[in-house]
């Protein structure tokens, strides 16, 4: 006898991370929603956020991003303090009232393509919908502006869990 049992399967388990982020802070004059802008404040918390990513060394391999100007901005900041592939995929699906099923069944398939981590810009409400709709029996969470959170998702279950959000805020009481 060898010690494995008839029928044992080992499988992989495969992971891939889903970094959301919300977009920084935006100003309230704008024609319409969608082109509303970074304040300087928002600029900050962004680039905060994104040199702190970077000290978690995500290596970060696929970029989805809203079309809305502030998610534009956001990413273009981020990317100058983090290392991001060179394209992105804009998704009308993550705009304020997008789809959370659709952005979710895209990340799973992702996740089936090989994706190790993807990094999601987008808007309340719908970055704490896919938090809870990735994460089953997870509640959605509140996010503060340029806050992100980190889901771990696995393959095989498409099931994920939430490992942890932080906010520019939860940085500063840090340093």
């Amino acid at each position: 006898m060898c010690g494995i049992k008839e029928g044992l399967q080992l499988t992989k388990r495969w992971i891939m991370y889903v970094f959301i982020m919300r977009h920084g802070d935006a100003a309230l004059d704008a024609m319409n929603d969608a082109t509303r802008e970074l304040t300087p404040q928002g600029c900050q918390e962004s680039q905060k956020m994104a040199c702190w990513l970077s000290q978690q060394s995500p290596d970060v391999d696929c970029v989805l991003v809203s079309p809305y100007i502030r998610a534009a901005q956001t990413l273009k900041v981020v990317r100058e303090n983090l290392a991001l592939p060179d394209d992105e995929e804009v998704l009308i699906e993550l705009t304020p009232s997008g789809d959370v099923a659709l952005v979710a069944s895209y990340l799973h398939v992702l996740s089936t393509q090989g994706y190790k981590s993807v990094l999601v810009v987008s808007h309340l409400p719908l970055v704490g919908y896919l938090v809870s709709e990735l994460c089953p029996g997870q509640i959605s969470p509140m996010f503060a502006t340029s806050s992100i959170a980190c889901v771990e998702l696995e393959h095989q279950t498409e099931k994920g869990c939430l490992l942890w959000q932080i906010s520019p805020a939860q940085l500063a009481k840090k340093s």
